[in-house]
Formats: C-alpha cells, sequence, structure tokens
C-alpha cells in the first residue's frame, strides 16, 4: 500500500474499512472532553460496552439464585468455563479439548512446568530469548532452583547478534541443536513484549522435538493478536492472559492450550485440584484423582466467574469479527504507523524502530528505541492525550489495535510526534 501522512489519506482508510465499526464497541479514556489516542492494548485492552451488562447479569444471577446459580440459568456456574471453550478454541487454532481458561497466566505457566519440565542430571536445560518478559525469566529461574540445579547452568537465553535487536530463527534452531540432549524444555514467547518480535513458533516447536525435548510458548502478546495455529504448529503447551489484545480486564482469566497428545495421558505429572477430576464423579468425594479429558485435567478450582462474563464478552467480539480480517487490517494500520513513525523520525531524529520490518516477524507493535530524551517524550505524549506504554530502560510500545484503532488515531499521534 502506499501511504500518505495527511489527514484526508487517514480519514479515507477508515470510511474504506470493513471493520469501522467494531471501534464503536469499546469504551475509551478521555483527554479534555474527547477520546485518548489509545496505543496500549499490548498492555490493557479497552473494555468493550457488553462488559458492564455482562457482569451486571451474573450479579443479578447470584441476588436470585443464590447457591442454586450454580445449576440454573443459561449460563450455570458449574459449567461456566465451557461456554468459552468453542471461541477458544478457534482463537487459537486447537480442538476443543485441547483448550482450558482458568486462572492466571503466570500460575498456568507453573502447572505447565510441572507437567513439562522433568530434568534429569543428563538432561535438565531450559532453553529460552534473552530478555523475555520477567516473569517468565523468573518462573524459569525458580523452576531450576525447584529442582536443585543452578538457573546460570541451566537456562540457555539466546540473544540477538552484536549490533541487531532482534532474534535470527536460525540462531535460535542452532542453539537447540547445539545443546542437543541436555534440553529439557524450549520455551519462547510467541511475540517478544520489548521488540514485537513475532517467532516461528512451529520450527521452534520441531526443532525442540528433534532433540527430545518439550517445547511451550507463552503467548501474552500473541492471542488475539495474531492468527495461530497450535495443534497443527505441534507444541506441546501454551499459556496466554486476556487482559491485553484479548480486553477481558485487569488481571483477566488465563488461557491454557494442552495439545492432545498429552492432554489424553493420565500419568502425566500434574498438579491436581477438584475442579480437574472427572466431573461425573467430582461429588462423590472420594480419593483417587481421575483427570478429566484434555486441557481441562489440569483445573485446579472452579471458574471465577465476574471475571470469566467479562472475558466471554470479549471472545463474542472476537468470534464476530475473526482472527483473518483482524490480521489484514492490522498489516495495513501496523505498517502506517511505521510510516507515520518514520516521516517523524526523518525529521527529528527522536528514536529508531527496533520491530521487524518485516510485518510477517510482527503483530500490532512497533516499538521505538529512544535516547536520553524517550521519557520525556513519553510524558509529553501523555500529557496531551495519546497513550503509549514506557518499557525500561528506553522503549516507547505503540499498538495499533485493528479492534479498536483508526487510521486517523494513527495519523494524529504522528503529528502530535512531530511537534
Amino acid at each position: 500500500m502506499h501511504y500518505e501522512d495527511t489527514r484526508a489519506f487517514a480519514q479515507n482508510q477508515d470510511a474504506q474499512d470493513p471493520l469501522r465499526t467494531c471501534r464503536d464497541q469499546f469504551l475509551f479514556p478521555q483527554h479534555n472532553g474527547h477520546p485518548v489516542l489509545y496505543f496500549c492494548g499490548n498492555s490493557l485492552g479497552l473494555q468493550p460496552k457488553t462488559v458492564r451488562p455482562a457482569i451486571l447479569a451474573e450479579l443479578d444471577h447470584w441476588a436470585e439464585h443464590g447457591v442454586e446459580g450454580h445449576f440454573r440459568g443459561d449460563l450455570p456456574w458449574m459449567h461456566y468455563h465451557k461456554f468459552l471453550t468453542r471461541q477458544t478454541a478457534r482463537l487459537v487454532g486447537a480442538l476443543p479439548h485441547e483448550v482450558v481458561v482458568m486462572n492466571t497466566l503466570t500460575v498456568n505457566l507453573h502447572l505447565m512446568l510441572v507437567s513439562f519440565y522433568r530434568p534429569t542430571r543428563e538432561r535438565f536445560k531450559i532453553v529460552m530469548e534473552a530478555g523475555a518478559f520477567p516473569s517468565d525469566q523468573y518462573a524459569m529461574e525458580t523452576q531450576a532452583r525447584w529442582h536443585g540445579f543452578d538457573p546460570a547452568e541451566a537456562i540457555v537465553e539466546v540473544a540477538p547478534r552484536p549490533g541487531e535487536d532482534t532474534l535470527r530463527t536460525e540462531d535460535i534452531l542452532e542453539t537447540i541443536e547445539r545443546e542437543g540432549d541436555r534440553i529439557a524444555l524450549v520455551i519462547f514467547g510467541g511475540v517478544n513484549y520489548y521488540t514485537g518480535q513475532f517467532y516461528d513458533l512451529p520450527a521452534i516447536a520441531a526443532a525442540a522435538h528433534r532433540v527430545g525435548a518439550y517445547a511451550g510458548f507463552d503467548l501474552a502478546h500473541t492471542a488475539g493478536n495474531l492468527p495461530l495455529q497450535l495443534h497443527d504448529w505441534g507444541g506441546d503447551f501454551a499459556v496466554w492472559c486476556s487482559y491485553k489484545y484479548l480486553n477481558s480486564g485487569p488481571g483477566g482469566p488465563s488461557g491454557v492450550f494442552m495439545h492432545e497428545r498429552h492432554g489424553d495421558n493420565p500419568a502425566l505429572p500434574r498438579f491436581a485440584g477438584w475442579w480437574g477430576h472427572d466431573e461425573s464423579e467430582r461429588f462423590q468425594m472420594r480419593k483417587g484423582f481421575k483427570p478429566m479429558r484434555g486441557a481441562e485435567g489440569w483445573q485446579l478450582s472452579n471458574a471465577q466467574i465476574f471475571s470469566f462474563a467479562a472475558h466471554k464478552a470479549s471472545l463474542d467480539v472476537f468470534e464476530a469479527v475473526g482472527m483473518e480480517a483482524l490480521r489484514a487490517k492490522s498489516l495495513q494500520l501496523t505498517g502506517y504507523l511505521e510510516f507515520v513513525l518514520d516521516e517523524v523520525n526523518r525529521k527529528k531524529n527522536m528514536f529508531r524502530i527496533i520491530t521487524p520490518r518485516d510485518p510477517a516477524a510482527r503483530g500490532c507493535q512497533i516499538s521505538a528505541l529512544t535516547d536520553h530524551r524517550g521519557k520525556a517524550l513519553f510524558d509529553y505524549m501523555t500529557e496531551n492525550g495519546a497513550i503509549a506504554d514506557w518499557r525500561e530502560p528506553n522503549v516507547i510500545r505503540f499498538a495499533p489495535v485493528p479492534l479498536y484503532n483508526s487510521f486517523e488515531d494513527v495519523w494524529q499521534v504522528g503529528q502530535l510526534l512531530a511537534q
């Protein structure tokens, strides 16, 4: 697409956008009586207008039925997680029995590590991206220590080459091949939170399996951002949150993918809870854990109904629009942001884009590496009604989310930076 740094061009693109009415389904914070320029969906997505009535409906259900709300109504609490399964499976490209919504992200990551990080004296290493989100770093560090290993020896980080900002797939695969049968687990984020790089997950999973290791993915910045085909890509497990691109509210519930080759293996070690027990026998209250089929067998506790209701409201939006349509707009919108930032920088020289220039290697995020003026620039944007995201030590992350951001939003943030 040929881009132009003009309001007329941006407005014309918005007029042709088949998803333009989706914006009306979300609530924007206000600045001086006008909606902010919101580019922070990779940290906390905007609230869908359907969330409030969804939560109020559950409050009314509780008021009317009390404990019997578990069994009455169109969405009885007893089975609430199942009402999210079909949409979740489609969202991440999985079979229905391979996914479940439960807990929160890092809790689920640790639960997956119980099952898939089973180190021995010979095979104990974890291969991961250098500069992964801190929760992932801390989880791997403490898991290694829990099993009696020194994280400095057990964790192998793949870093960009000198002078480069992002990882090369060949370097990831070479590291896996080099470490070979010493690797117990390969775990990568789907999209790196700092640079916005989208990794080649099928290639990483295949390389891990060639050396006899498990492959897992943290999709916190990927689910709802990019089309996924987790079943076909062959990873062993994945986890994600719902409060970023999935717009389900702060602290929203997490999703889990468990490939079916593991989901029907009751002998696979896990930490068990009542809600993961065979539901046909759950209320018999007997000893002896008998897991439900698939990912549901990793559940611990019953659903957090109010957050699940918010999540369902958001999933309904994704179901109506579809990830393919969102990706098509995302490519154009993110490409336009890249163009606008380049135009600003050509005149101002304030930052350097570190997100891959290849649209296939990124989602809807552009990260700008700033100099010593970066925090002042970020604060200036915030004070003038543009909400992006600051990440230490010196990166501003912009996320043009196709569900609710417009081309005119992008043009306006460029004008603000140019001032």
